[in-house]
């Protein structure tokens, strides 16, 4: 089972998944040798006198038939020859004519059968197949047939293919993709004629005439040095009969045998980067791992698909959707029959190669530093399990699975053991492969860069002590966070403002979002293409937010370019110039988003609920503000509004990462000496509770209905608060009460869950769905008996503990993103909770008990409060 795991977008290295299935028996056919093994149900296998071997299925279940031929020569057997790309010229050079069909033919032939054919090369075989409907199953193994044994390799035509071939080299050389795998295997073999590409080098495939090619032919393509595999509607008898009468002339040649030259132990890390004029950066690292047979490779394979397999893997999750670094991320293995490799691959801009590969990295430390839950391993063997079967649903693949298991292993059996072997993977045996193999000093890195992306010294010293976070007051009522980690060479600012809607009314609905966002239009010193060239020159990032209960500002930069990211986040808070032509790009940007929101039908559904719910005040408002505020906001207005909010003693700024506290205070007090204090009174005032059920809705032209059943909920400083994110978590993933019932088992919604909103004010709690329109009151009556039920007996003791894992180990997986840590602590010490208040959050949610929840559910979940 030869395979790469995951997208296989990154790396363009040739692999072939095997996998055979069913119940085993053994076959015998009249006159031909038996077969030496165990087969799977349904299978011949025979041996022709000349040494020819034969595996064919009978599979009556479409009228499909895929016969293909397997030579055992690859890239890795071409002798004296290796690098020029001999089987890969043979695999052009088949199809053009043998002794009785002329150039042209085949094509013919095969389009007339109504099939298509096609090959390929990779290290270790070359395959040519043919997939045709049951009436032309002759045919393809007829010309099968004839171009293992009688192909001409017309010299013209073999000129006109080896331009092709040049062709490909150029492309392979232009494509970063294909270029970057290629140097990947240079540099993780030494001696291993693996590390030297399929297509060939251009050096030695020029020296190539047409008696090499003809030579190479004749001996690799030996009847004893070839295999078919024939799958689908025929007979089982019949192919066997008329191949052998295809090779009744055929005899078996001598063989030398291919021996290896045997890959040295890597026992220190390998590193190449290398620039060229290409648009983003490539990234590879692999690992060496043993041969397929080994018991180990089923565990690496798995492994791989936790780390890249799909969208919910984790170097998805955390590099790309998390941390931003990353386009594509995937793991992958590659594992023909002899030792292979073990690989992370990524692509990303080139200014984030440095933190890309340090997060990439701390993913498969993660590997090995913890086991998997459980529930995620089955996730993966699951995934795992699903590829390898979905590659059975055609006749082509039930053969390619066939020939790859035959070839790599000399096992039909061999995927249907594999997949038993990775069903009994457990969480301590995929942290001791990762452990044993994915060592540093068995590591490559290689990595195609844009020109100017390679950083100077890429080495980082890893080695991190936990510094706790400390706090100053300064005189004008700024509070400064510090934290120093020196993991990597990274500075976190996070600027943050208590305001959002909670300080606007429905007049300047709005204000805080536009305000925010128009600071990075100009300041009394810089315009707005100056602050974005400023900081983008260093690798850096810059941005503002506007929020329900707070604005503020974030930066990122390397260390080294400190002084520059506190001199411009300075300069945008303290001194923004609200230039009116950067106002109104900004105003138009706001207003199309709003208009944007009203074809989200759930944004739609949501912002009603929550009207109603607080009325035309505090969370009432929203975020975006209306078409008619938005437009009414002037400069002034936003010129007092940001004089109003953004004084020091509203203000917390957290300082994270590769830094020296007491330089940053130095840093700090010179910056924002003379930043006054001012007035700003925080929100205290809540919206009154509905007395009794109440509906709003809309109707839009669509062919879907959404509802949001909302009610009032805590606010961020109250304790019941943790029960009530349990809830929502607990209604909220696939495996929930919501999901289970009113999707899966009744049909009634495209998709169902639960919302909790805490504020500085009590917020509030939703369900919502999305439905059938002529399925509305079906769903409501379903999500108030959810919701009576949760009143009446909470969750069950399973609900509680896989939604206290979650909500924890989220939070736990959360803190290695340094900027977001120092969001949530800067945002805690603004509410008033504390900086420290995080630190003690694992510990609330997993305090929180059965009877908590249902007095919890029966406090809020009140159906006279209710908003529909």
């Amino acid at each position: 089972m030869p395979r790469k795991s995951s997208s296989n977008a990154l790396l363009a290295t040739p692999y072939v998944t095997a996998a055979a299935s069913g119940r085993r028996g053994p076959v015998r056919s009249a006159g031909l040798s038996a077969a030496p093994s165990i087969l799977p149900e349904g299978v011949r296998m025979s041996t022709l006198p000349c040494g020819l071997t034969l595996i064919v299925r009978e599979d009556h279940s479409a009228p499909v038939v895929s016969a293909q031929a397997w030579c055992r020569a690859g890239s890795i057997d071409e002798g004296r020859w290796l690098g020029a790309g001999l089987s890969h010229a043979l695999e052009h050079m088949l199809f053009k004519g043998t002794t009785t069909r002329g150039a042209g033919r085949i094509d013919q032939e095969v389009q007339e059968a109504g099939g298509y054919m096609n090959a390929y090369t990779s290290f270790d075989r070359t395959v040519y197949y043919i997939n045709v409907p049951n009436t032309g199953a002759k045919v393809a193994l007829s010309i099968l047939c004839d171009i293992m044994q009688h192909a001409t390799l017309p010299e013209e035509e073999l000129a006109k293919e080896m331009d092709v071939i040049r062709r490909e080299m150029d492309m392979n050389q232009d494509d970063p993709g294909n270029r970057s795998a290629r140097r990947l295997f240079e540099t993780a073999y030494t001696r291993s004629p693996y590390r030297l590409t399929v297509i060939g080098y251009p050096d030695i495939f020029n020296e190539v005439k047409r008696a090499d090619v003809h030579a190479y032919y004749r001996e690799k393509y030996a009847p004893n040095n070839v295999f078919f595999v024939v799958v689908g509607d025929i007979k089982a008898e019949e192919v066997e009969e008329q191949i052998q009468a295809e090779y009744a002339q055929g005899k078996a040649r001598p063989m030398p045998p291919s021996v290896l030259p045997e890959e040295p132990k890597q026992m220190a890390p390998r590193l190449t980067l290398e620039e060229a004029p290409i648009e983003l950066a490539h990234l590879h690292f692999s690992w060496h791992i043993p041969a397929l047979r080994h018991p180990d490779v089923p565990l690496l394979d798995v492994l791989a698909t936790l780390l890249g397999g799909g969208r919910s893997s984790r170097l998805h999750q955390e590099v790309r959707e998390k941390q931003g670094l990353v386009t594509v991320a995937d793991a992958w293995t590659y594992s023909p029959g002899n030792p292979g490799l073990f690989g992370v691959s990524a692509v990303m801009e080139g200014a984030k190669f440095a933190p890309a590969r340090a997060a990439l990295l701390a993913e498969v430390e993660r590997m090995k530093a913890s086991p998997v839950p459980r529930a995620e391993l089955q996730k993966a063997v699951k995934q795992f399990v699903a590829g390898t079967l979905a590659s059975r649903k055609t006749m082509q693949g039930q053969a390619q699975d066939l020939g790859g298991s035959w070839l790599a292993a000399g096992d039909l059996n061999f995927s249907e053991r594999y997949l038993q072997a990775v069903k009994a993977i457990t969480p301590a045996d995929l942290q001791r492969v990762a452990r044993q193999y994915l060592t540093e000093e068995n590591q490559t890195l290689y990595a195609l860069l844009p020109k100017g992306a390679a950083p100077q010294a890429v080495a980082t010293d890893t080695r991190h002590a936990q510094n706790a976070i400390t706090k100053l007051d300064l005189p004008n009522g700024l509070r400064l966070l510090l934290k120093e980690d020196h993991r990597l060479p990274f500075v976190e600012f996070r600027m943050v403002f208590e305001g959002g809607v909670l300080a606007e009314t429905p007049a300047n609905n709005g204000i805080t979002l536009l305000m925010s966002r128009s600071l990075l239009q100009g300041t009394s010193t810089r315009s707005a293409r100056e602050i974005a060239s400023s900081i983008e020159s260093v690798g850096g990032h810059l941005d503002t937010y506007g929020g329900n209960n707070s604005y503020g500002c974030h930066a990122e930069v390397m260390s080294s370019d400190f002084d520059l990211g506190l001199d411009l986040l300075a300069d945008v808070i303290l001194r923004p110039s609200f230039p009116a032509e950067g106002i109104e790009r900004e105003r138009e940007n706001q207003l199309a988003g709003i208009r944007a929101q009203r074809d989200d039908l759930l944004s739609s559904a949501n912002r009603l609920m929550r009207q109603k719910l607080f009325g035309p005040a505090g969370y009432g408002l929203l975020v975006q503000g209306t078409e008619q505020s938005v437009q009414g906001l002037t400069r002034e207005a936003l010129k007092a509004f940001h004089t109003r909010v953004t004084v020091p003693n509203n203000c917390v700024l957290a300082v994270f990462g590769d830094i020296k506290p007491a330089a940053v205070k130095a840093a700090v007090l010179k910056k924002f000496r003379a930043w006054k204090p001012g007035h700003f009174v925080r929100a205290t005032n809540s919206s009154p509770s509905p007395s009794r059920p109440q509906r709003v809705g809309e109707t839009r032209d669509k062919k879907q209905a959404v509802m949001v059943i909302g009610y009032p909920g805590a606010a961020l400083s109250d304790p019941e608060r943790y029960a009530l994110e349990i809830i929502q978590e607990s209604c909220s993933d696939l495996g929930s009460r919501l999901f289970l019932r009113v999707r899966e088992k009744l049909g009634l919604a495209y998709y169902v869950g639960a919302q909790y909103f805490p504020g500085l004010i009590p917020g509030y709690f939703a369900f919502y769905v999305g439905t059938d329109p002529g399925k509305v009151d079906l769903v409501e009556k379903e999500l108030q008996a959810e919701a009576e039920e949760l009143r009446r007996n909470g969750l069950t003791e399973e609900e509680l503990r896989r939604a206290k894992a979650k909500i924890v180990g989220h939070k736990k997986i959360a803190r290695q993103d340094l900027g977001g840590w120092a969001s949530s602590v800067a945002l805690d010490e603004l509410y008033g909770l504390g900086y420290r208040h995080g630190d003690a959050d694992d510990a609330r949610y997993e305090a929180v008990t059965l009877k908590d929840v249902q007095t919890v559910a029966r406090k809020y979940l009140r159906p006279e409060s209710v908003v529909i």
